[in-house]
Protein backbone atom coordinates (compact mmCIF):
# COMPACT_ATOMS: atom_id res chain seq x y z
CA UNK A 1 0.00 0.00 0.00
CA UNK A 2 1.47 3.16 -0.83
CA UNK A 3 2.77 5.39 1.92
CA UNK A 4 1.85 8.60 0.47
CA UNK A 5 -2.17 7.81 0.26
CA UNK A 6 -2.08 7.24 3.53
CA UNK A 7 -1.46 9.46 6.85
CA UNK A 8 2.14 8.83 8.49
CA UNK A 9 1.66 7.14 12.30
CA UNK A 10 4.80 6.94 13.99
CA UNK A 11 5.18 3.67 16.22
CA UNK A 12 7.75 2.74 18.61
CA UNK A 13 8.46 -0.74 16.70
CA UNK A 14 6.10 -3.51 15.46
CA UNK A 15 6.57 -6.14 17.64
CA UNK A 16 8.89 -6.91 20.91
CA UNK A 17 8.92 -5.89 23.95
CA UNK A 18 7.29 -1.56 23.45
CA UNK A 19 5.98 -2.32 20.02
CA UNK A 20 2.27 -2.31 18.83
CA UNK A 21 1.02 -6.48 18.49
CA UNK A 22 1.46 -8.04 15.32
CA UNK A 23 -2.30 -9.01 15.31
CA UNK A 24 -2.94 -5.13 15.49
CA UNK A 25 -0.59 -4.36 12.11
CA UNK A 26 -3.53 -5.04 9.71
CA UNK A 27 -5.91 -2.88 11.27
CA UNK A 28 -3.63 0.08 11.70
CA UNK A 29 -2.55 -0.47 8.18
CA UNK A 30 -6.30 -0.14 6.69
CA UNK A 31 -6.13 3.79 8.16
CA UNK A 32 -2.32 4.63 8.37
CA UNK A 33 1.25 4.32 6.45
CA UNK A 34 3.65 2.68 9.52
CA UNK A 35 6.79 4.21 10.38
CA UNK A 36 8.71 2.48 13.38
CA UNK A 37 11.25 4.49 15.07
CA UNK A 38 14.20 2.90 13.66
CA UNK A 39 12.57 4.04 10.26
CA UNK A 40 12.44 8.05 11.35
CA UNK A 41 15.75 7.86 12.97
CA UNK A 42 17.63 6.76 9.71
CA UNK A 43 16.28 9.89 7.86
CA UNK A 44 14.65 12.34 10.04
CA UNK A 45 14.37 15.32 8.21
CA UNK A 46 12.40 13.46 5.49
CA UNK A 47 10.47 11.13 7.34
CA UNK A 48 9.47 13.68 10.17
CA UNK A 49 7.80 16.22 7.13
CA UNK A 50 5.28 13.28 6.74
CA UNK A 51 4.56 11.98 10.29
CA UNK A 52 0.90 13.13 11.19
CA UNK A 53 0.17 11.19 14.27
CA UNK A 54 1.96 9.25 16.86
CA UNK A 55 0.58 6.13 18.50
CA UNK A 56 2.02 5.68 22.08
CA UNK A 57 2.07 2.28 23.24
CA UNK A 58 2.67 2.16 26.51
CA UNK A 59 4.61 4.61 27.41
CA UNK A 60 6.91 4.42 24.01
CA UNK A 61 8.47 6.45 22.06
CA UNK A 62 9.35 8.72 24.57
CA UNK A 63 7.83 12.10 23.53
CA UNK A 64 10.09 15.09 24.13
CA UNK A 65 10.88 18.39 23.18
CA UNK A 66 13.45 17.07 20.03
CA UNK A 67 11.04 14.69 19.11
CA UNK A 68 8.25 17.33 18.67
CA UNK A 69 10.34 19.91 16.88
CA UNK A 70 11.30 17.23 14.43
CA UNK A 71 7.52 16.89 13.71
CA UNK A 72 6.91 19.99 11.87
CA UNK A 73 3.13 18.57 10.50
CA UNK A 74 2.05 15.98 13.82
CA UNK A 75 -1.50 16.71 14.80
CA UNK A 76 -2.31 14.03 17.28
CA UNK A 77 -0.94 11.45 20.02
CA UNK A 78 -2.92 9.09 21.14
CA UNK A 79 -2.10 6.66 24.13
CA UNK A 80 -2.86 3.41 24.74
CA UNK A 81 -4.41 3.94 28.35
CA UNK A 82 -6.07 6.06 30.67
CA UNK A 83 -2.77 7.30 32.73
CA UNK A 84 -1.20 10.43 30.99
CA UNK A 85 1.07 11.09 33.66
CA UNK A 86 4.40 9.92 31.27
CA UNK A 87 3.28 12.66 28.77
CA UNK A 88 4.17 16.49 29.46
CA UNK A 89 1.31 17.73 28.53
CA UNK A 90 1.48 21.59 28.30
CA UNK A 91 4.90 20.91 26.25
CA UNK A 92 2.95 18.78 23.57
CA UNK A 93 -0.17 21.34 23.35
CA UNK A 94 2.87 24.31 22.72
CA UNK A 95 3.72 22.28 19.85
CA UNK A 96 -0.51 23.06 18.70
CA UNK A 97 -0.59 19.17 19.41
CA UNK A 98 -3.65 17.37 20.59
CA UNK A 99 -3.92 14.59 22.74
CA UNK A 100 -6.14 11.31 23.36
CA UNK A 101 -6.57 8.45 25.85
CA UNK A 102 -8.40 5.31 25.64
CA UNK A 103 -10.87 5.02 28.86
CA UNK A 104 -13.38 3.34 27.45
CA UNK A 105 -11.17 0.44 26.01
CA UNK A 106 -9.62 -0.03 29.49
CA UNK A 107 -12.35 0.00 32.24
CA UNK A 108 -13.15 -3.41 32.67
CA UNK A 109 -10.36 -5.50 32.35
CA UNK A 110 -8.74 -3.15 34.65
CA UNK A 111 -11.50 -3.66 37.17
CA UNK A 112 -11.30 -7.59 36.28
CA UNK A 113 -7.04 -7.14 37.75
CA UNK A 114 -8.45 -5.55 40.40
CA UNK A 115 -10.85 -8.22 41.84
CA UNK A 116 -8.65 -10.72 40.56
CA UNK A 117 -5.76 -9.32 42.91
CA UNK A 118 -8.18 -8.75 46.04
CA UNK A 119 -9.42 -12.01 45.73
CA UNK A 120 -6.19 -13.86 44.97
CA UNK A 121 -4.66 -12.00 48.27
CA UNK A 122 -7.79 -12.86 50.68
CA UNK A 123 -7.67 -16.41 49.48
CA UNK A 124 -3.65 -16.53 49.33
CA UNK A 125 -3.37 -18.21 45.99
CA UNK A 126 -0.33 -17.74 45.40
CA UNK A 127 1.07 -18.98 48.84
CA UNK A 128 -1.07 -21.64 48.47
CA UNK A 129 -0.07 -22.63 44.96
CA UNK A 130 3.48 -22.78 45.89
CA UNK A 131 2.79 -24.99 48.19
CA UNK A 132 0.52 -27.32 45.74
CA UNK A 133 3.86 -27.88 43.59
CA UNK A 134 6.42 -27.81 46.59
CA UNK A 135 8.38 -31.21 47.21
CA UNK A 136 6.21 -31.63 50.85
CA UNK A 137 2.91 -32.21 50.76
CA UNK A 138 2.18 -31.31 54.47
CA UNK A 139 1.20 -28.23 55.72
CA UNK A 140 -0.03 -26.64 58.38
CA UNK A 141 -4.08 -25.33 57.87
CA UNK A 142 -3.85 -22.62 60.26
CA UNK A 143 -0.52 -21.57 57.64
CA UNK A 144 -3.23 -20.61 54.65
CA UNK A 145 -6.10 -19.29 56.43
CA UNK A 146 -7.46 -16.50 54.37
CA UNK A 147 -10.11 -13.78 54.44
CA UNK A 148 -13.46 -14.23 53.72
CA UNK A 149 -14.81 -11.75 50.75
CA UNK A 150 -18.84 -11.88 51.66
CA UNK A 151 -19.73 -9.31 53.72
CA UNK A 152 -16.35 -7.99 53.92
CA UNK A 153 -15.86 -4.56 53.16
CA UNK A 154 -14.16 -2.85 50.28
CA UNK A 155 -13.03 0.90 50.14
CA UNK A 156 -12.80 2.25 46.59
CA UNK A 157 -10.42 5.96 46.01
CA UNK A 158 -11.56 7.02 42.94
CA UNK A 159 -15.16 6.20 41.90
CA UNK A 160 -14.29 7.25 38.08
CA UNK A 161 -15.03 4.40 35.37
CA UNK A 162 -13.16 1.82 36.14
CA UNK A 163 -13.76 2.46 40.34
CA UNK A 164 -17.43 2.45 39.63
CA UNK A 165 -16.69 -1.13 37.64
CA UNK A 166 -14.62 -2.70 40.59
CA UNK A 167 -18.43 -1.48 42.46
CA UNK A 168 -20.13 -3.10 39.72
CA UNK A 169 -17.81 -7.07 40.77
CA UNK A 170 -17.74 -6.49 44.07
CA UNK A 171 -21.65 -6.25 44.57
CA UNK A 172 -21.50 -9.31 43.11
CA UNK A 173 -19.41 -11.00 45.88
CA UNK A 174 -21.82 -9.63 48.55
CA UNK A 175 -19.16 -6.80 49.36
CA UNK A 176 -20.00 -3.75 51.31
CA UNK A 177 -18.45 -1.08 49.62
CA UNK A 178 -17.28 2.79 50.84
CA UNK A 179 -15.61 5.05 48.36
CA UNK A 180 -13.97 8.48 48.47
CA UNK A 181 -13.82 10.63 45.33
CA UNK A 182 -13.48 14.10 44.32
CA UNK A 183 -16.96 14.15 43.70
CA UNK A 184 -19.75 12.35 44.99
CA UNK A 185 -21.62 9.81 42.55
CA UNK A 186 -25.65 10.30 41.95
CA UNK A 187 -27.76 8.94 44.45
CA UNK A 188 -28.73 6.25 41.35
CA UNK A 189 -25.29 5.29 40.73
CA UNK A 190 -24.79 4.80 44.12
CA UNK A 191 -28.10 3.15 45.15
CA UNK A 192 -26.97 0.40 41.85
CA UNK A 193 -24.02 -0.25 43.39
CA UNK A 194 -24.48 0.01 47.08
CA UNK A 195 -22.30 2.26 47.94
CA UNK A 196 -21.49 4.39 50.87
CA UNK A 197 -20.00 7.77 49.81
CA UNK A 198 -17.03 9.18 52.27
CA UNK A 199 -16.43 12.61 52.08
CA UNK A 200 -13.37 12.41 53.93
CA UNK A 201 -10.52 9.88 52.73
CA UNK A 202 -9.79 8.63 56.33
CA UNK A 203 -13.02 7.58 57.19
CA UNK A 204 -12.80 4.93 54.33
CA UNK A 205 -9.24 3.90 55.65
CA UNK A 206 -10.42 3.36 59.30
CA UNK A 207 -13.11 1.00 57.66
CA UNK A 208 -12.18 -1.14 54.73
CA UNK A 209 -11.26 -4.71 55.08
CA UNK A 210 -9.93 -4.10 51.35
CA UNK A 211 -8.89 -0.69 50.38
CA UNK A 212 -8.22 -0.23 46.37
CA UNK A 213 -6.86 2.96 44.53
CA UNK A 214 -7.91 3.46 41.51
CA UNK A 215 -6.82 7.42 40.73
CA UNK A 216 -4.80 8.85 38.15
CA UNK A 217 -1.31 9.96 39.09
CA UNK A 218 -0.95 13.33 39.53
CA UNK A 219 1.09 15.86 41.80
CA UNK A 220 -2.43 15.91 44.41
CA UNK A 221 -2.49 11.91 44.68
CA UNK A 222 1.55 11.20 44.08
CA UNK A 223 1.81 9.30 47.67
CA UNK A 224 -1.28 9.38 48.64
CA UNK A 225 -1.05 7.05 50.70
CA UNK A 226 1.61 7.60 52.92
CA UNK A 227 2.40 6.35 56.57
CA UNK A 228 0.00 8.38 58.23
CA UNK A 229 -2.74 6.93 56.09
CA UNK A 230 -1.24 3.29 56.52
CA UNK A 231 -1.57 4.18 59.77
CA UNK A 232 -5.12 4.57 59.86
CA UNK A 233 -5.88 1.22 57.93
CA UNK A 234 -6.99 -2.14 60.24
CA UNK A 235 -3.96 -4.34 60.75
CA UNK A 236 -5.81 -7.19 58.89
CA UNK A 237 -6.71 -4.71 55.91
CA UNK A 238 -5.36 -5.45 52.34
CA UNK A 239 -4.09 -2.25 50.27
CA UNK A 240 -4.72 -3.04 46.58
CA UNK A 241 -3.33 -0.62 44.01
CA UNK A 242 -4.46 -0.78 40.05
CA UNK A 243 -3.63 2.98 39.31
CA UNK A 244 0.27 4.19 39.39
CA UNK A 245 2.91 2.90 41.68
CA UNK A 246 3.56 6.86 42.75
CA UNK A 247 0.20 6.86 44.13
CA UNK A 248 1.45 4.40 46.78
CA UNK A 249 4.48 5.79 49.35
CA UNK A 250 6.32 2.30 48.65
CA UNK A 251 8.81 2.68 51.44
CA UNK A 252 6.23 3.18 53.81
CA UNK A 253 4.67 0.43 52.28
CA UNK A 254 7.07 -2.28 52.76
CA UNK A 255 7.78 -0.84 56.82
CA UNK A 256 3.54 -1.34 57.18
CA UNK A 257 3.63 -4.81 55.79
CA UNK A 258 6.97 -5.58 57.68
CA UNK A 259 5.56 -4.71 60.93
CA UNK A 260 2.23 -5.36 61.14
CA UNK A 261 0.18 -2.39 60.51
CA UNK A 262 -1.57 -3.67 57.80
CA UNK A 263 -2.46 -7.38 56.35
CA UNK A 264 -1.24 -7.58 52.96
CA UNK A 265 -0.92 -6.09 49.77
CA UNK A 266 -1.92 -6.96 46.27
CA UNK A 267 0.12 -4.40 43.50
CA UNK A 268 -0.56 -4.17 39.68
CA UNK A 269 1.63 -1.47 39.75
CA UNK A 270 4.92 -0.42 41.35
CA UNK A 271 7.63 2.63 40.80
CA UNK A 272 9.67 1.84 39.29
CA UNK A 273 8.00 -1.13 36.70
CA UNK A 274 9.80 -3.75 36.98
CA UNK A 275 11.52 -3.39 40.28
CA UNK A 276 14.86 -4.02 41.12
CA UNK A 277 15.05 -7.74 41.84
CA UNK A 278 16.35 -6.96 45.45
CA UNK A 279 13.55 -4.53 46.24
CA UNK A 280 12.06 -6.19 49.50
CA UNK A 281 8.52 -5.82 48.00
CA UNK A 282 9.73 -8.41 46.01
CA UNK A 283 10.86 -10.85 49.49
CA UNK A 284 7.74 -10.44 51.44
CA UNK A 285 5.33 -13.32 51.39
CA UNK A 286 2.31 -10.92 52.28
CA UNK A 287 2.52 -9.15 48.86
CA UNK A 288 1.18 -10.13 45.15
CA UNK A 289 2.99 -8.52 42.37
CA UNK A 290 1.76 -8.24 39.02
CA UNK A 291 3.83 -6.61 35.78
CA UNK A 292 0.74 -4.07 35.34
CA UNK A 293 -1.96 -6.38 33.71
CA UNK A 294 -4.58 -3.80 33.89
CA UNK A 295 -5.55 -4.25 30.35
CA UNK A 296 -3.20 -6.76 29.15
CA UNK A 297 -5.94 -8.96 27.29
CA UNK A 298 -6.28 -9.94 23.28
CA UNK A 299 -9.55 -7.95 23.33
CA UNK A 300 -9.19 -5.14 25.36
CA UNK A 301 -5.43 -4.78 23.50
CA UNK A 302 -7.39 -4.32 20.35
CA UNK A 303 -10.30 -2.33 21.61
CA UNK A 304 -7.51 -0.09 22.58
CA UNK A 305 -5.85 0.38 19.25
CA UNK A 306 -8.86 0.98 17.74
CA UNK A 307 -10.25 3.77 20.29
CA UNK A 308 -6.58 5.00 19.04
CA UNK A 309 -7.58 4.94 15.77
CA UNK A 310 -10.94 6.94 16.09
CA UNK A 311 -9.04 9.39 18.12
CA UNK A 312 -6.32 10.01 15.65
CA UNK A 313 -8.61 10.25 12.68
CA UNK A 314 -11.19 12.03 14.04
CA UNK A 315 -7.83 14.87 14.94
CA UNK A 316 -6.77 14.50 11.25
CA UNK A 317 -10.18 15.13 9.82
CA UNK A 318 -10.64 18.38 12.08
CA UNK A 319 -13.41 16.70 14.27
CA UNK A 320 -13.83 16.59 17.87
CA UNK A 321 -11.44 13.72 19.33
CA UNK A 322 -13.86 11.19 21.65
CA UNK A 323 -11.48 11.27 24.42
CA UNK A 324 -9.43 14.02 24.24
CA UNK A 325 -6.95 15.06 27.14
CA UNK A 326 -6.24 19.15 27.68
CA UNK A 327 -3.54 20.15 30.04
CA UNK A 328 -4.85 20.68 33.66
Amino acid sequence: MEGGKLPWLLVNEIGGIRGILHSHVPFLKKHFHLITMKEFLEDKKAVGKKVQAIYLWWHKPVIDKELLQSLPNLKVIANSGVGMDHLDLKLVASFGVKMANAPRAVSSSTADTGMALLLASARRLVEVHNISISSSTEYCEADILGVKVAGATLGIIGMGSIGYKVALRAKAFEMNILYHNRTRRKAQEEQAVSATYCKRIDSLLQQADFVMVVVSLTPQTHKLIGKRELELMKPTATLINISRGAVVDQEALVAALQTGVIGAAALDVTSPEPLPRDHPLLKLKNVIITPHLGTKTDKASYMITEEAVENILAALNGLPLPSEVLPS
